[in-house]
């Protein structure tokens, strides 16, 4: 059998034989539409005249964040420290077009523009809303934006021509990465099927490519809580009972019980197996295997992925990744974060997570790793910091902002290879004859790098000193800085 499971192949037929794919559709393009009146020209960029990449343009920064658009003025200082990065934004066909046949696409604009602006590449994640173009009643609002889930379009034509329109107006700005819907295994995202994701997928990527052909389709991101039931179970189906058990122990230490039944504890195979049996678990993996079909069947064109938990999770969710993606397909992270409800109020430990984090994930073939949130908002509905930011509420930068920035600014324009040598991992980003390392004990004690005067180090996020004397590693990342190869700067370490 095929890298898939027995259960998933038999629910790719089932999810097959349901398909409408949109048949009566028409390819030809709707005709371009003005920029709004209220928003900004929309010109070709100029990498010249604006320091972003020119559009197709990949992100030459892998570390970016994601931010609330309401407060980019108090932002952009830290911004800019991310150019080349990539992020993303949520907008919705019910949003857009209040009314049929009259959108007002003016606030995109302006943060299409912002992001050109600031050399920061803007993928957009389209989802439908409820509204006359679905029909039907919502029953989840959420935020301060009163977000609602996303149902099937009534008309998929008109769907259609809603989404070439929206690629035709952004190409010129650069968007080239489209994703279609958010976390659909999730009730409070989307009211439809399975079967219902697939087909309007499958219509979604015929109006992309048609509208432009170098745009890419993007899956909606399963949740990370999802992607951590994921990996339970393709361990268990894999024969592997203990390992599933244990790694579901690490990925979701800090999540046990702040679900209720839907993320228990679990201390033996049997206890696992009937966790990935309730409602939403199954519900969650239905949804897993819907999106690796697409990707298999090329429909889908990059894996989006999002993770908030702890970095002992990551090992587990990168084999997972592996081996049920297929070859060549790339992996970004549009969410990465650090749930931590009731954390410790300790900026060191904080910052520490989130380097370790990101770095795995790097190291490990991600493309793209976006933080969420940038910046922490106080008004937020749980009513306390659940979901770390990089940035105080005002824009000042965190210690862990500082740590990112400095990831950043090492891996520009830098290859990326994974570290794993002398009791150390991390990553290590090479730049033509010069190369940056950081690393962490894995072991729990500390190791020693002789001194060397072709090796600087210091802590990650703080410039690294000249030093006289041997530097140790322990379980804090450290930054190295060196000329020459990556397994020759850790060589000396006995």
């Amino acid at each position: 059998m095929s890298r898939r499971t027995g259960r998933r192949v038999l629910l790719a037929g089932v999810l097959l034989a349901a398909l409408v794919a949109g048949a009566a559709c028409s390819d030809d393009p709707a005709p371009r539409p003005a920029p709004s009146a209220t928003g900004p020209a929309a010109a070709t960029p100029s990498a010249g005249a604006t320091g972003a990449p020119p559009a197709g343009a990949t992100a030459r920064n892998p570390f970016g964040a994601h931010w609330d658009w309401s407060r980019h003025d108090q932002f952009v200082p830290y911004l800019e420290k991310l150019s080349g990065s990539a992020t993303y934004h949520e907008l919705s066909w019910c949003d857009i077009e209040k009314t049929q046949g009259s959108p007002d696409f003016s606030a995109v604009d302006r943060i299409a523009e912002r992001s050109r602006q600031l050399g920061i590449a803007l993928h957009l994640k389209i989802r439908t809303g409820v509204c006359w173009a679905t029909g039907g009643t919502a029953k989840f609002t959420r935020g301060q934006a009163n977000k609602t889930e996303s149902a099937m379009p009534r008309d998929l034509a008109a769907y259609q021509a809603f989404v070439r329109a929206l690629v035709q107006r952004y190409a010129p700005y650069g968007v080239r990465e489209y994703a279609i819907e958010n976390e659909v295994n999730a009730q409070q995202y989307w009211a439809g099927s399975p079967e219902d994701y697939r087909r309007l997928v499958t219509a979604a990527a015929e109006a992309i490519r048609s509208a432009d052909p170098q745009a890419k389709v993007v899956d909606s991101g399963m949740s990370s809580v999802a992607y951590g039931m994921g990996v339970a179970d393709r361990l268990l189906r894999a024969g592997q009972p203990d390992q599933a058990v244990a790694a579901y122990q690490a990925y979701f230490q800090r999540r046990i019980g702040t679900r209720g039944r839907l993320i228990p504890a679990v201390a033996d195979p049997a206890a696992l197996r009937a966790a990935l049996d309730n409602a939403q678990n199954s519900r969650n993996l239905a949804y897993l295997a819907v999106t690796e079909k697409l990707l298999d069947d090329r429909v889908v064109d990059v894996r989006q992925l999002h993770f908030y938990e702890h970095f002992s999770g990551v090992p587990a969710l990168l084999d997972y990744l592996r081996a049920e993606t297929p070859a060549g397909v790339p992996v970004q992270a549009w969410e990465v974060g650090q749930f931590w409800k009731d954390g410790a109020d300790d900026a060191a430990a904080r910052g520490d997570e989130m380097v370790k984090v990101v770095s795995q994930l790097v190291a490990g073939g991600i493309h793209e790793v976006l933080w969420l949130p940038l910046a922490y908002n106080p008004d937020n509905r749980a009513g306390a910091e659940v979901r770390y930011g990089l940035l105080d509420p005002d824009g000042t930068q965190r210690q862990a902002g500082a740590m990112l920035a400095a990831l950043a600014a090492a891996a520009r324009d830098a290859t990326v290879e994974p570290v794993h040598a002398k009791g150390l991992t991390g990553v290590a980003f090479r730049r033509g004859a010069e190369s940056t390392l950081v690393v962490w004990s894995i072991t729990g004690g500390t190791v020693s790098l002789p001194a060397s005067a072709d090796v600087t180090g210091g802590p990650v996020g703080a410039d690294p000193p000249a030093r006289t004397g041997a530097l140790p590693i322990g379980p804090s990342p450290v930054l190295l800085r060196a000329k020459g190869d990556p397994a020759d700067v850790l060589a000396p370490i006995r």
